[in-house]
């Protein structure tokens, strides 16, 4: 199995402190830096700023990856073109994840004029899109969502870009089986990832394909100081938003995202109750106390750094490469960096 590292714009620290973690845990012996992208900046470029920072401990870099990039910030060639340029650059040391985002919900896909937009077609497209793309094909492909028509990127690349698809429920896993270099897991519980693995398994061979060419990556995130209360607090608020949802979801937009997920996690009595104290007008701090740690830590780790490595491994089961997500108990720098010591290879 390999180690990789994520970083976010979460944990309080400088850009230039970003690029320095990056490098470190180069030094320290992991094998990719990951980036997740939302609004906050362009993620493809800190993916290669960071691979670049890892030159210093590592004569060609360390492997830099975007996971994930929500596909209703760009379209598939744009996507496809800047995968390219930045596995030049890298020398094939890029990798794209891709994601729905949020495009399950209504209002998101009003706002991108796509009311009738299926999420599994709109992945499919995608997916058919960029990997002939970013392989030196030429595309000639009518989808359901988008076509595309004798368009390539214009030159040889001898790095094409392998692309992960983000995916939780049986049907996109089952996308991800067929189209995808990879799959990259989110919050799943080990017997979570041998589920994903068996549908990954029969999908794959369906379409003809051998499941060991399909990797399996997944985020854990892992919060770690000496003042438990400190780095449980900090763990619970970076998963509240994702184990409930939003507030204004209907039961099909709930049933989608991650709360459709963490109910298959069997955890459904748990997240209704604190929707209950939700709609009571309970606030974040009693919402974070009233989450359940046995929820937390199925999937996750929060605490001191005695256990958490071995934690943080047994959550790893079934994984090709396990990424340890940082989060930050304190808004310094020696919040990441002790994350970053305490799980290394």
């Amino acid at each position: 199995m390999e180690y990789g590292i994520g970083l976010d714009a979460t944990l309080s620290i400088s850009y230039e402190q970003d690029l320095v973690m990056s490098n470190y845990a180069a030094e320290s012996g992991y094998t990719s830096v990951w980036t997740p992208e939302n609004r906050v900046y362009d993620s493809f470029v800190l993916c290669l700023e960071r691979w670049n920072s890892t030159k210093q401990s590592s004569q060609t870099g360390i492997t830099t990856g975007i996971g994930v990039s929500p596909v209703n910030l760009r379209s598939p060639f744009a996507l496809a073109m800047t995968a390219s340029t930045i596995s030049k650059r890298t020398n094939g040391n890029f990798i794209l994840g891709i994601g729905s985002g949020s495009v399950y919900r209504e209002a998101t896909r009003n706002s991108l004029g796509l009311t009738k937009v299926s999420v599994l077609s709109l992945m499919t497209d995608y997916l058919s899109i960029i990997k002939p793309l970013v392989q030196n094909q030429t595309v000639n492909y009518t989808g359901k969502t988008i076509s595309l028509l004798n368009a390539n990127l214009g030159s040889n690349n001898e790095y094409p870009t392998p692309i992960y698809l983000a995916a939780l429920g049986p049907k996109m896993l089952a996308v991800g089986a067929k189209l995808a270099d990879g799959i990259a897991l989110n919050w799943c519980s080990t017997d979570q990832i041998e589920w994903s693995r068996e549908i990954i398994k029969i999908e794959a061979e369906k379409n003809n394909r051998d499941p060991k060419e399909v990797q399996v990556v997944q985020y854990i995130r892992m919060c770690i100081d000496d003042n438990v209360e400190l780095a449980r607090k900090a763990f619970i608020q970076s998963m509240l938003g994702y184990a409930l949802g939003s507030p204004t979801a209907n039961p099909l937009e709930k049933r989608m995202g991650y709360r459709g997920h963490f109910e298959r996690m069997g955890f459904s009595a748990e997240l209704n109750r604190l929707d209950k104290l939700r709609s009571e007008g309970a606030s974040q701090e009693k919402l974070i106390d009233s989450f359940p740690d046995e929820l937390a830590l199925k999937v996750g780790y929060f605490g001191k750094p005695e256990g958490a490595k071995n934690h943080f491994i047994k959550l790893s089961e079934g994984l090709d490469t396990a990424i340890v997500r940082v989060v930050a108990a304190k808004p310094e720098i020696n919040s990441t960096k002790i994350v970053i010591d305490t799980c290394k290879p």
